[in-house]
């Protein structure tokens, strides 16, 4: 009589050829919002009101706002799919010991480190951009300051968001390899054996 644990079925590959095109989806769309956001960041520059007593700020579209808060969410999204897919690691079966279980785990964390940079520049930028200098002076002093987002605080959310998609992808193969090689080492080690009795 052999007891063995059962196989995994050919569902985890479909699982995969489901899992993978909607995180590219999410992390591709993020990665273009958040350029798009730097290229149409708000611009400013003081103007005269009509009698030129005084001087004020006068903003562009601050579409650039509702990118950056897109690209955030999509990248979101993309994060929370691939760990509920994976039981973020530590809630799933667990993974032969070896050099797979080790990158597996360094890509767990590395993916976790760039996607929470890559929140919270895009968070801080959408932010700023949305901030528009209220005040204004006398047409005969010194101009307000015009606060804009700075350039750059978009496109560096944009290349953590590309390096978060690459290692959350890199870790969910990974992760699904692991786990099937994973199955198949402890069927074999569980495997019990009884010989009858002559």
């Amino acid at each position: 009589m052999r007891l063995r644990l059962p196989q995994p079925s050919s569902s985890s590959s479909m699982a995969s050829k489901v899992v993978l095109p909607v995180a590219v989806v999410f992390d591709v769309t993020a990665f273009a919002l958040a350029i798009a956001a730097e290229l149409r960041r708000s611009t400013a520059q003081v103007v005269p009101d009509d009698e030129k007593e005084y001087t004020h700020c006068a903003y562009d579209s601050g579409i650039a706002t509702g990118l950056g808060v897109g690209a955030f969410l999509l990248l979101l999204a993309s994060q929370v799919f691939i760990m509920s897919v994976t039981r973020c690691y530590f809630c799933g079966p667990s993974i032969r010991r070896g050099k797979s279980r080790s990158c597996t785990v360094s890509l767990f964390w590395c993916c976790w480190l760039t996607f929470l940079v890559a929140e919270m520049l895009l968070l801080a930028a959408s932010v700023q951009n949305a901030y528009h200098t209220a005040y204004r002076g006398f047409y005969y002093m010194n101009d307000p300051s015009c606060e804009v987002l700075r350039r750059g605080v978009f496109a560096s959310g944009a290349a953590f968001a590309f390096l978060t998609a690459t290692l959350s992808v890199s870790y969910y193969l990974l992760y699904s390899s692991a786990s099937n090689s994973g199955y198949a080492y402890a069927e074999e080690e569980a495997a019990i054996g009884m010989n009858s009795l002559s």
